[in-house]
């Protein structure tokens, strides 16, 4: 505990943190937080993002407290300037960064008008100020927290930017306790097939096939709202039916960012269901026109394949790379000696890794971590219903 902080905050600080730990879900996690952590950070407006802690996009559950918008396009506008322009304190650039927390005036030297988000979301929206903070743990961000202050109220100031950074940890470890329960059973006749859409460049929607509004809803499900509680022009409402949700439109931007070469990789968000608990995979790829310009944008929603959850269920365990590779190969039957030889090891120091990864895991035996790995988060995807054969066999 830093040394300038008083009793009455540290008391705040330790019982945000015994109340997020608590929580049932991630997004009862996030509302507990958000009531505790007005105590410590005063705000009018909050944004809270889970992410897919491999790729850094946000997917669900999300809240959203005097800061979300009826309409599509303003969301949509919102993201595509956090993946394709450059700006003080991105979510991606905080996650790299050694204190994963910061203010915007701060950051600009109380010049907020040279940040663009400033200019086009925070200043219309009513607000002065904006203290950000990535939730982070292991190698990866399991969250986004976006803290916002009404115009003429003070800016924020050294000391709350701390207390944010102080929380980035451990509310990152209550996030991923919940990748590591166990996905509820699939029941027999739940749809289960992809989701495909069309979207517009600006990103509209313009077809779809009929399971995609069943993924919609089932995705949206984890999105809370809070009424708006400013009176000034430019305070947004809460979402309707025709904004999709908020992994939808941080996939479909990294898509964007992707074909301008802005970003690298793929644009693939992962994420557990908050209607059955299943982990779903979202994915996003931008089209050519004839002209080889970026144009329009598709979009798929369907089950994970336990390849896609396998690097979130190894973060949530927080195994190492090293203990990723050793988890696989005790998999796959190998023994400790077949283990050291394939990884040029000594027996010795595999059987500590091992130790290692029990531990981690919760169990005492080879047999008990292959039986959990599979049994909570393999077994589901496995016996699907949509994922057997003619011959009622598990597909590949």
């Amino acid at each position: 505990m830093n040394g300038s902080w008083n009793a009455t905050t540290a008391d705040h600080h330790a019982l945000l943190l015994k109340h997020a730990a608590a929580a049932e879900s991630i997004a009862e996690l996030f509302r507990v937080a958000s009531r505790h952590l007005r105590r410590l950070i005063p705000y009018d407006g909050s944004g809270w993002f889970a992410t897919d802690p491999a790729t850094g996009l946000p997917t669900a559950p999300s809240r959203a407290e005097s800061v979300c918008s009826r309409d599509p396009d303003v969301c949509m506008a919102y993201w595509e300037r956090e993946f394709l322009t450059q700006d003080v304190n991105l979510f991606r650039d905080l996650a790299r960064a050694p204190v994963p927390a910061a203010a915007l005036r701060a950051a600009t030297r109380d010049r907020p008008a040279r940040s663009a988000r400033y200019l086009e979301f925070v200043r219309p929206w009513g607000f002065g100020d904006e203290l950000r903070v990535v939730l982070r743990a292991g190698h990866g961000a399991w969250g986004y927290v976006a803290l916002l202050r009404e115009q003429g109220r003070p800016a924020f100031d050294t000391h709350e930017i701390e207390l944010a950074a102080s929380l980035s940890t451990p509310l990152a470890e209550a996030i991923r306790v919940h990748a590591q329960r166990p996905a509820r059973p699939l029941v027999p006749g739940e749809g289960h097939e992809p989701g495909l859409m069309l979207f517009s460049s600006d990103g509209v929607l313009i077809s779809s096939n009929d399971a995609a509004h069943g993924w919609l809803e089932e995705v949206r499900g984890d999105c809370f709202v809070d009424p708006p509680r400013l009176a000034a022009p430019g305070v947004l409402e809460a979402p309707d039916a025709a904004t999709p949700p908020m992994v939808v439109f941080g996939t479909l931007m990294q898509a964007r960012a992707i074909a301008e070469a802005r970003e690298r990789g793929i644009a693939r968000a992962r994420l557990r269901s908050p209607v059955t608990g299943q982990w779903v995979v979202c994915h996003a790829s931008c089209l050519r026109n004839p002209d080889g310009r970026p144009g329009d944008l598709a979009l798929v929603i369907e089950p994970a394949k336990a390849a896609e959850i396998a690097p979130i269920i190894v973060q949530a365990y927080e195994l190492s790379p090293r203990e990723q590779e050793i988890t696989q190969l005790i998999a796959q039957g190998a023994a400790t000696a077949e283990i050291a030889g394939r990884l040029r090891l000594s027996a010795h120091t595999i059987r500590d890794y091992i130790k290692a990864i029990f531990e981690k895991v919760g169990v005492s035996s080879r047999g008990e971590l292959v039986a959990r790995l599979f049994a909570e988060h393999y077994a589901p995807l496995h016996f699907d219903p949509g994922n057997l054969d003619a011959a009622g066999c598990p597909g590949e």
